[in-house]
This record gives C-alpha cells, structure tokens and sequence, in this order.
C-alpha cells in the first residue's frame, strides 16, 4: 500500500438517506468478494464499482479509494461482532448442558460469517495483516474475555486464571480451524470443519466445564434460608454467582472467598 491509501479513515460523505445507505452496502459486499477473488493489492475501485453495478462517480461519492472502502468493511465487522455479544444472554447459556452451549455460540458465530464482509475481514486479518486500519489484537483479546466470562458463570468454582487460559486457548484454536473452512472452496468441507470446532471445544472444557463438574459445584451448595441443595443460577452479581433456592424461592450469592459461607441478597 501506498502511504496515501493507509492514510485514508473514513467515509468520504456519510450516506444519509436510505438510498444511499443501501448503496453503500452494496458497495461493501462488492468489495469483499472482490478481495476474495484477486485479493487486496489486486484489487481497485474500478472491479468493485463494476461488481457492484454501480458507476465509479457514484463509488468516489462514499469513498476516495480502496482503503477506506477497506476501513469501513472493518468498521461494520466490529459492528457486528459487538451486536453478537450483546445478544448472548450469557447467565442463560452458561446453565445449559455443556452440548448445547457450544452449539448455541458455534451456530451465533457461522451466522456472523454468513456476511461477506465478516467473512473475508476475519480471513484477512491472518493473511494480510498490513491493511488494516482499526481491528488489531485487542478484538481477539475482547473474545477471549467474553468467553472467559461465560466459563467463569458455568463453573465459578475454577480459579479467573483458568478460565483465562481455557478461553485463551478456546478462541485461538477455534479461530485457527474456522479460517481453514473460510478458505476452503469445498462447501460440504467447510461444513464438516465447522462440526469439528464443536468436538474440539466440547472435548476441550468437559473435564473443567462438563455436566458432571456443573451438578458437583451445584451439590456443595446449600442454601442459608432452609438448607436446600436444590439450587440453580441465577445471574451474575458485582465478580459474585448468584443462586435461587428451588424450594423456598430465594436468592443468594457465592462467597468466593470461603465456598462454605454464604450472603443473603
């Protein structure tokens, strides 16, 4: 890239009405599969205008070259990432059979990669690191955290520095073989890849994160009010699980510090 092309940031003029705002998609979505057939250095305004069906004046419009053009399809990947994680309902997942967990964020996350644009952004962040503008290592760091927060929910029991590394090592594998499968022309193979995410990380946490190991963190519990084992989550308080007592309906929370003491809420 031309120090020029890096400088480039942003939209040359923000679409405001819809009309623009549905041409700008359209441009974006030209511009990955774009990328994805020739690649970025390959690629210039002229091939995604004409992929998009749209005149080149109109394309110059929204964006002064192919870098900004780049920079916003980052931008919406970003977008769209953070809306995935708002979405997740983590106290709820967290208490589901450890199956069914995994599917449940292995299923949010193809749909995320059934964009285009998500898509080759995700694909070229390991191949060409270079282009980019604002998605660096810190998104990798956030997922690792937000899966360490859902491991940490599941099993509170296990020290943060465990569910750190569990979601450390979740995310970079998992990320490792969804890349294989976005890059593999063979959709059926893409497919099987994607199942095979969901073995490795199910396999991976049973021995920390198991329906067995969820039933013995919730046996050593007892509810303060009656003396019940029969609890079940309830959220997630101030770095604090929060359980309700099945039998006489209420709530308390853990205490990290001594797991035979309990707090009231």
């Amino acid at each position: 890239m031309t120090e020029s092309s890096r400088s480039s940031s942003s939209f040359r003029r923000q679409p405001k009405q819809q009309r623009g705002k549905e041409r700008v998609e359209k441009i974006l979505e030209a511009a990955a599969m774009v990328f994805d057939e020739v690649g970025y250095e390959a690629a210039t305004t002229h091939l995604i205008a004409a992929r998009a069906g749209t005149a080149i004046g109109s394309l110059y419009q929204f964006f002064p070259d192919k870098a900004a053009i780049f920079k916003a399809m980052e931008l919406r990947h970003t977008e769209r990432v953070k809306a995935m994680w708002a979405q997740i309902d983590i106290p709820a997942i967290a208490q589901l059979p450890l199956r069914q967990m995994i599917h449940s964020l292995t299923i949010s996350v193809a749909e995320l990669f059934e964009q285009p644009v998500s898509r080759v952004v995700f694909v070229q962040f390991y191949l060409a690191r270079e282009i980019f503008q604002s998605i660096d290592e810190s998104m990798t760091q956030e997922a690792i955290n937000f899966t360490a927060n859902i491991l940490q929910q599941r099993n509170p029991a296990l020290p943060e520095a465990t569910h750190q590394l569990l979601a450390e090592v979740c995310v970079h594998s998992s990320n490792a073989v969804m890349l294989a499968a976005l890059r593999s022309p063979d959709p059926e193979h893409q497919q099987r890849l994607g199942q095979q995410i969901e073995e490795l990380l199910i396999s991976y946490l049973e021995p920390h994160m198991g329906d067995q190991q969820l039933k013995n963190v919730m046996k050593v519990m007892i509810c303060p009010h009656c003396q019940s084992d029969q609890l079940s989550k309830n959220g997630y308080r101030r770095g604090k699980q929060c359980y309700r007592c099945k039998d006489c309906g209420k709530q308390f929370v853990e205490n990290p510090r001594d797991r035979t003491a309990r707090h009231s809420l």
